[in-house]
């Protein structure tokens, strides 16, 4: 429980990364935000067992961390705690598809571990490219980005609320488990049955919590919208960045480059 709440308060360095001063950071969060998710759309369309033609969408979240001087071991640590769940989805699939659909001298790839590493490599490539637009940009700046691009306000409120609900929950997650480590003797306390009501404790406490938030802000004018910065008008560098990597983007998913270069090597690769 600790370390899940350490790891969801460290998600707070991504606002603080977004107070930049690089070429990225100054863009338009519409512009930034819909190249982003050109971007996954496009990754994401590709057959299950393609992974040569995936791999030079690794440019895009590439040019965002070294442009945007993010710190990249930061970046794919996070990336790294999502992992797992994409490993989740996919283990099992070597298991129901053993058609043989590569061979590379005595070793045999089925179509189960190319889908699996598949999954893997799109899930690593888009959570990396959505964390590096919340480290550009800031959260907040990306849900007001989603509602003047057409997202119902409710929608892009709720979406802001969650974000900002998940560290309330770490907080009282935190203190709920340093209170029960202080109180555990041995191993007494420490079995599936505590755990239970320190679950049942946590979202009361959460609840009570995010009570006194809304009346708080309520007691300071809230009316159901955030104050929005300025509007900025779309200026040409921010069409040149989006134009660019939307070209990009659909001549990677209309040509296989890697597939091309490899063929002349291995013969041909998924």
């Amino acid at each position: 429980m600790t370390s899940i709440s350490a790891a969801l308060l460290d998600l707070k360095r991504l606002d603080q990364l977004a107070s930049g001063t690089t070429f990225l950071h100054r863009l338009d969060a519409r512009a930034k935000v819909l190249a982003t998710l050109f971007f996954i759309v496009c990754v994401v369309s590709f057959d299950r067992y393609q992974i040569s033609a995936l791999i030079p969408f690794i440019i895009f979240p590439a040019f965002l961390i070294v442009v945007g001087e993010l710190p990249a071991k930061y970046l794919l640590a996070k990336v790294a705690l999502v992992l797992p769940f994409a490993i989740a989805v996919g283990i099992c699939n070597p298991f129901f598809d053993r058609e043989v659909l590569l061979q590379v001298g005595a070793l045999k790839l089925t179509g189960g571990w190319l889908s699996f590493a598949s999954i893997v490599l799109r899930t690593g490539l888009t959570v990396t490219a959505v964390f590096s637009l919340t480290a550009l940009t800031g959260f907040p700046a990306v849900c007001s980005a989603l509602k003047r691009l057409g997202m119902p306000r409710p929608f892009a409120l709720q979406l802001l609320f969650l974000y900002r609900y998940l560290f309330v929950l770490a907080e009282e997650g935190a203190r709920a488990a340093k209170a029960r480590e202080l109180r555990c003797f041995g191993r007494k306390g420490a079995g599936l049955k505590s755990y239970a009501s320190l679950i049942g404790h946590l979202l009361l406490r959460t609840w009570h919590r995010a009570e006194r938030l809304h009346m708080a802000m309520l007691a300071r004018g809230f009316s159901g919208a955030f104050p929005e910065p300025v509007k900025k008008r779309v200026r040409v560098a921010d069409l040149a960045f989006l134009s660019l990597w939307v070209s990009l983007c659909i001549a990677l998913r209309l040509t296989n480059v890697a597939g091309s270069v490899g063929a002349l090597f291995t013969g041909s690769l998924p």
